[in-house]
Formats: C-alpha cells, sequence, structure tokens
C-alpha cells in the first residue's frame, strides 16, 4: 500500500460539491478574512447531521455560516442550531448566510461572545453534538465544556484535528501544534468517549459519549 495520500486527499476533497449559497457564504468568510472548513469537511458535518439527527447542535466558531449551513441540512426540520462567535460581523454574516438558504429565524440561535464564558452557561448533558472550530489556543477548554454538554450517545466533533498535518510529527513543536496533539491525545484516553480522527480536510476529530 502506497505511504502518498495526496492524491487520494485531493480527490476526497474534490470529490463534494456545494450551491451558491454554500458559494456565497465561502465569499463572506473570504471578505472577513475568516477561514472556513473545506469542501470535504462541510459535507461530512451533512453526512453526520443526516445520520445522527441531532435535536441540539452547539456550534464554536460560527464564521460566516460555512460550516453551520452544513450542519443544518443535515439537521431535523424541528432542530436547533447554537452557533457562538466574538465577531458581530461574522454573526450577521451567518444568518445571511442561513436566511438565504432557507432557514427560519427559529431554527438557529446565534450568540455574541467568548465560548470560554458561553459554553459553561449552556445545559449539562442537553444537547446531541458539539461542533468546535476556533480559536486552538483554548480548544482545550472547549472540548472538555462540549464533552460536558453531551447527551448519552452525542457526539462531540473538531475541526483541524491535525492542524495542517503538523499534529502526526512528534518533531513539530508549535504551540498550536502542542495544543492540538493534546487535545486528540486527551480525548483519546478518556474512558467515557468512542474516538476517531479523519484526515477530511484539516482533520476532523470525532468523539462519541457512551
Amino acid at each position: 500500500m502506497t505511504t502518498d495520500k495526496t492524491t487520494s486527499w485531493a480527490y476526497c476533497e474534490a470529490y463534494a460539491t456545494e450551491d451558491e449559497t454554500a458559494f456565497r457564504a465561502r465569499e463572506r468568510s473570504l471578505a472577513l478574512r475568516l477561514d472556513p472548513v473545506t469542501t470535504a469537511t462541510a459535507a461530512l458535518l451533512t453526512v453526520l447531521t443526516s445520520s445522527a439527527r441531532p435535536a441540539t447542535v452547539v456550534e464554536v466558531g460560527t464564521g460566516a455560516g460555512v460550516s453551520g449551513l452544513a450542519l443544518l441540512r443535515g439537521m431535523p426540520a424541528e432542530s436547533v442550531l447554537t452557533t457562538i462567535d466574538t465577531d458581530i460581523r461574522a454573526l450577521r454574516a451567518a444568518r445571511d448566510t442561513f436566511r438565504e438558504a432557507g432557514f427560519e429565524t427559529k431554527r438557529t440561535r446565534t450568540i455574541s461572545g467568548a465560548a470560554g464564558l458561553v459554553l459553561p452557561r449552556l445545559t449539562e448533558n442537553a444537547y446531541d453534538m458539539v461542533f468546535i472550530d476556533a480559536d486552538i489556543a483554548n480548544t482545550a477548554d472547549y472540548v472538555i465544556e462540549g464533552a460536558r454538554l453531551l447527551r448519552r450517545g452525542g457526539m462531540l466533533v473538531v475541526n483541524d484535528a491535525l492542524h495542517q498535518d503538523l499534529v502526526p510529527q512528534p518533531a513539530q513543536r508549535q504551540e498550536e501544534t502542542v495544543v492540538m496533539r493534546e487535545v486528540v491525545r486527551t480525548l483519546r484516553d478518556e474512558p467515557r468517549l468512542s474516538t476517531a480522527v479523519l484526515p477530511t480536510g484539516t482533520g476532523v476529530l470525532l468523539a462519541v459519549r457512551r
């Protein structure tokens, strides 16, 4: 088996397609100098929510709504996405994205604030999925809070789990790389969670509460 997976990765990234609404959300991200999830990661999020059918989802790091749109497109009709970001401009752009996609305002709850302050105020064991795509420096804290929020059978999803392919390289000791490496290791060793790491995009870590 070949060890060079670059071609396979590129093929998988190009395999997913997006419509005009998602494309415009990416344009908004570019205008705000935000880095949204890749097309393949967005497709994965839709597949995950389509399969898990979560009624309640928390997103840490709204951006311009690229990932939120992907999550919503797989969620049941009466489900609610709670999404958190410190950037008011990003939240406004995300609301535009959700509206253009035809989602009623009652389907989303956008919260302006630091996730480190907002997450502890959310109800424990009350959510079916938590998606984290925010500042890496605080991701370890977000993961702890995210796991606390999950119901039994709920799923924690962490984007950028491989951090630009640096996490698998022990010699790479940059601060953010070390943080993500520790997050991946901590979740793997948590007995209450079943975990897997996927190479999609910049790496996606999945953890299901047992």
